[in-house]
């Protein structure tokens, strides 16, 4: 089950970095859409455990509650200090002003992504800017973080972040998802992407806030992907494995079924793909005030 979750993960995915010069017709827009760029406030969790994973349920396979398979067991009570994280998933207008301070043009496929909705689906720069980054390898995610002083949050921090110190089944409780509460289970006959802005969907909100920990896209983290990483999870600020060959990715995306969507699902991309479904959002070391500790 982990590999078909792989799988699915970095479906339309492509490991190629080709990168073109844009036509004189395209440049104009990527430069308005990343003048529209606007950075995401960020959220405090505060320090203290959280359940980390799940608890293992062998009599109901079609629930919720189920394990989706044997990589999110067992569940773990682990403590985090204090951290901040993006409300918001990096935007595509971020990224693509991003690239432009570092004279880099965007990869070829972001590139037919953003000619054929602007000029098929008549999608507005504006709409575009606050579309979620796609087309990103763990590594711009990664140097983007850091550019601006930030990093990827770590799986357990993600995890946190999403569920809560309670362990909820999806970031908002336990219902299902609907449209109000996140982007999923879409489909486009040319697989083109139906995304929401990074900033919408506030009824599908984590405890603390955040927006889209479920769907609109998948979220890269620092992490190498562990398949039994949980069995011997340190107790404290667990970083993931020294080593491996996935990169961990969570939170399911605009094309994931529901199950994808649950908090403890868990998943992993080569780091060096691009895919149409995996974007990333920042996060950063609380300092502590003089003479407070965590």
């Amino acid at each position: 089950m982990a590999l078909l979750f792989l799988a699915l993960a970095t479906q339309n995915a492509t490991e190629a970095a080709v990168r073109t010069t844009p036509s004189i017709k395209l440049t104009p827009h990527l430069t308005a859409i990343a003048a529209l760029a606007r950075s995401s406030p960020a959220i405090t969790i505060p320090a203290g455990e959280f359940s980390l994973g799940s608890k293992r349920v062998d009599d109901d396979p079609y629930g919720l509650w189920t394990q989706f398979d044997d990589t999110e067991l067992p569940q773990q009570r682990v403590w985090l200090d204090t951290f901040e994280m993006d409300r918001d998933e990096v935007s595509l207008g971020e990224f693509l002003l991003f690239l432009q301070q570092r004279k880099q043009p965007p990869p070829d496929e972001l590139q037919k992504l953003v000619w054929h909705v602007i000029t098929v689906h008549s999608v507005s720069d504006k709409t575009l800017s606050r579309w979620p980054a796609l087309y990103v390898t763990w590594q711009e995610a990664t140097d983007f973080c850091t550019s601006r002083g930030k990093r990827l949050p770590t799986e357990s921090e993600w995890e946190k972040a999403a569920r809560g110190p309670n362990g909820n089944l999806f970031p908002w409780g336990e219902t299902p998802p609907d449209n109000r509460l996140a982007m999923f289970g879409q489909h486009h006959v040319h697989e083109i992407p139906i995304l929401a802005a990074v900033d919408s969907h506030d009824e599908g909100r984590s405890p603390y806030g955040l927006h889209h920990m479920a769907g609109n896209v998948a979220e890269w983290v620092p992490d190498w992907f562990g398949f039994d990483y949980y069995a011997y999870v340190p107790k404290r600020n667990p970083s993931g494995p020294p080593n491996g060959r996935y990169k961990s990715v969570r939170g399911g995306s605009w094309k994931s079924k529901t199950i994808m969507l649950r908090t403890a699902t868990r998943g992993g991309s080569p780091p060096e793909q691009r895919s149409a479904t995996i974007g990333f959002r920042c996060a950063r070391s609380h300092a502590a005030a003089p003479g407070q500790s965590e």
